[in-house]
């Protein structure tokens, strides 16, 4: 009883001295926005499961830069594409950085995170790191063979599913699918196996680091709250993120072996380079950083492309003229029932136009989340410090202003539109814009492409049990992803 009293008198302190910090702010221009309740804030406007919808409705009545109080945190929120491109392009420097959640500050893994560092020397080196030897052009193409491995054994998987009659888990298996994919990246070597228990470890203990990571958390919303950690989200993380550092760590201890007994073995993958990097200025780059850049990359590039694949399946198939006209492309260019390459995706406009609305309405992530260091005025309306900034990326992809008929899923839309999601267009930024954009999202896109082409050339497929495709339900679980609420489970029939 007694602590509860406590956190009450400190949560009710705290509250006081924010509606005497906003009252010192005078006359200043606000963005507008709901009025805030004592203690709560704006928490009660977008109760419920579906917060990415909440603040989507919000801006119909408040405009596309909107002002809230999440909890104790200041909060603008912008759903439109012309906001996002003052802020995330004109404005990008003053936006640069990133609010930090409390479950992220585990094992300090905010001051070595290249997602969440502040925009500063060690961020530009690591994203050197990355641009130079892991997402260029010519590293990718030097890679390639190994991706088109990882693309074999997931259609080999399906094959052999098809056999049994039995039907796949498209997000799972496109999950282990990039895991690997990405190990043998880093590490020229598998981590999980879809046909048995190994490497399920490891994929258990990143899937469980991202559904912790997605949860919502009160000591984000209440400061005073990070001291005691009320979820346990935090503590919970700690734990997982430990045993994933573990792995890595072991991974690396087994190079280093390699490397003492065969010295001048060459090896080309991009543990060497980090491990070179780290030899050449230890005190700039160490182990430490290696094992974390490697947690960043797992965690940003397994679930975000599984579940933007499984979404794709689920619209394709929900609409078999779409599906028809897919696999007449792909017969016409390169041969039915062939793997599709890399290579091939500058062939098959069609099919970058699923992926492209794919990206639109299904974003892999809903919020882009900034932050400010220091007041900025932007679009007529001022910023406080410290203020949380989220983008709505999956609201700007459905808004009717910009998007004829913006809820159906219609490839079309992108045949004569000279739009990509490198940022520039700001109807349609996926994965980021400005300083902050995914460096992977040229790999991503390509893995979607000749995954989903794969997917689509190799095989008819059909809904597990009675679902006819069309009527597939399109409901969303919010969390780190997007995803979907009920995995697809699908049945490959060979052609």
């Amino acid at each position: 009883m007694d602590y509860v009293v406590i956190v009450g008198g400190l949560l009710l302190a705290w509250t006081l001295l924010q509606w005497v910090a906003i009252s010192k702010r005078g006359n200043k221009n606000l963005p507008p926005g709901p009025i805030p309740l004592p203690l709560i804030g704006n928490l009660h406007n977008i109760l419920g499961d579906q917060p990415h919808k909440s603040l989507a409705r919000l801006a119909q009545k408040y405009g596309p830069m909107m002002g809230l109080r999440m909890g104790q945190i200041t909060t603008v929120v912008i759903s439109s594409s012309a906001v996002a491109k003052q802020v995330l392009q004109k404005q990008d420097l003053s936006f640069s950085s990133r609010t930090i959640p409390d479950a992220i500050r585990t094992n300090n893994h905010h001051h070595l995170s290249v997602v969440f560092l502040p925009v500063c020397s060690l961020w530009r080196s690591m994203r050197k790191i990355l641009n130079s030897n892991l997402f260029c052009g010519n590293k990718l193409d030097a890679t390639q063979h190994l991706r088109s491995q990882k693309m074999q054994d997931f259609i080999t998987y399906c094959g052999k599913c098809s056999q049994t009659g039995e039907s796949v888990n498209i997000g799972q298996a496109a999950f282990e699918t990039m895991l690997n994919l990405l190990s043998n990246t880093f590490f020229s070597k598998d981590v999980v196996d879809p046909y048995g228990n190994s490497g399920k470890e490891f994929k258990d203990v990143v899937w469980d680091v991202m559904e912790e990571s997605g949860k919502p958390n009160f000591a984000d919303y209440f400061p005073l709250l990070k001291r005691i950690d009320p979820q346990g989200i935090r503590r919970r993380i700690g734990k997982h993120s430990d045993k994933l550092l573990q792995l890595i760590g072991g991974l690396i201890d087994e190079r280093l072996e390699q490397r003492r007994q065969s010295p001048n073995g060459c090896r080309t993958d991009f543990l060497e380079v980090m491990l070179n990097t780290s030899e050449e200025d230890p005190q700039a780059f160490d182990r430490n950083h290696i094992e974390h850049l490697c947690l960043d990359l797992f965690i940003a590039g397994t679930d975000t492309t599984s579940s933007t694949l499984e979404w794709a399946m689920v619209e394709v198939m929900r609409k078999p003229y779409i599906m028809n006209k897919a696999k007449s492309e792909f017969a016409d260019v390169i041969g039915k029932g062939k793997i599709i390459e890399e290579g091939d995706i500058g062939r098959l406009p069609y099919l970058q136009c699923i992926v492209k609305e794919t990206l639109r309405m299904h974003p892999p992530v809903p919020f882009l989340i900034r932050k400010v260091d220091q007041e900025v005025e932007a679009c007529g309306y001022f910023v406080p410090k410290n203020s949380q900034v989220l983008v709505n990326v999956w609201s700007i992809g459905r808004d009717p202003a910009t998007w004829e008929d913006p809820l159906t899923f219609k490839p079309e839309r992108f045949w004569d539109l000279k739009m990509d999601v490198r940022g520039q267009d700001f109807e349609l930024i996926p994965f980021g814009a400005g300083r902050r954009i995914c460096p992977g999202s040229t790999l991503a896109t390509a893995k979607l492409c000749t995954m989903l082409g794969s997917l689509l050339n190799s095989f008819d497929w059909k809904a597990e049990g009675d679902i006819a495709a069309e009527d597939l339900d399109v409901e969303e679980k919010f969390g780190l992803t997007l995803a979907r609420a009920r995995p697809l489970r699908a049945i490959p029939i060979s052609l």
